[in-house]
């Protein structure tokens, strides 16, 4: 039982799964590479950058960039949400005792709506910690989900120009330099950000 269940854990964390899942429920539409996307958000394991370039490959440069936003715009919101509504209000006291959280909240409360902006809209931050710690806070809950919204649409613009980037270079190699460069500046920026306000 015990290896039965850690084969499909390891299963799922990997980018094949999501793959074949993804074209298994081709029929479904829309429904499927949305939830692909709102999937990374409950399983920080999964790389957000292969999920959106699959569903680049897959839906072309307009709607994979549109059926990624929508994904881990929703999945971001539930993850918050529930730690808001829930686990805030329900378990905060047995939560309260952590040093981990206090740490978390006392690291939100320095921080204002642009700092939450450029954070989101770096791809390489680590989204769960974001919602879990907003969630929990007393961030108020209508700032962090405009500015959530707004900042995972610039971020799925980069992603999504990495991904058409990407997915050309399967057809012309000379691309493949320029998704790397694509890449490394994405990621170079979000390590700068993250440093600079001790994430």
């Amino acid at each position: 039982m015990s290896e039965t269940l850690r084969f499909w854990l390891e299963r799922i964390m990997t980018v094949e799964f999501w793959v074949e899942a993804l074209s298994a429920f081709k029929d479904l539409g829309p429904l499927a590479p949305i939830c692909l996307a709102l999937v990374e958000s409950l399983i920080p394991a999964l790389p957000l950058v292969a999920i959106v370039t699959i569903n680049i490959s897959a839906h072309g440069a307009i709607l994979g960039f549109l059926y990624s936003w929508i994904g881990t715009t929703l999945g971001s919101l539930i993850v918050f949400l529930f730690f808001r509504r829930l686990v805030k209000h329900r378990l905060m006291p047995w939560f309260s005792r952590s040093t981990s959280i206090q740490k978390a909240l006392n690291w939100v409360a320095g921080r204002n709506a642009a700092v939450l902006f450029i954070l989101v809209a770096m791809p390489f931050t680590p989204s769960s910690f974001i919602n879990i710690a907003f969630g929990l806070s007393d961030f108020e809950e209508s700032k962090f989900i405009k500015t959530l919204i707004a900042a995972k649409l610039i971020m799925m613009f980069g992603l999504s120009v990495f991904g058409k980037t990407l997915s050309i270079s399967f057809t012309r190699p000379v691309y493949l330099i320029l998704a790397v460069g694509i890449l490394a500046v994405l990621y170079c920026v979000s390590v700068h950000f993250r440093k600079k306000h001790g994430l």
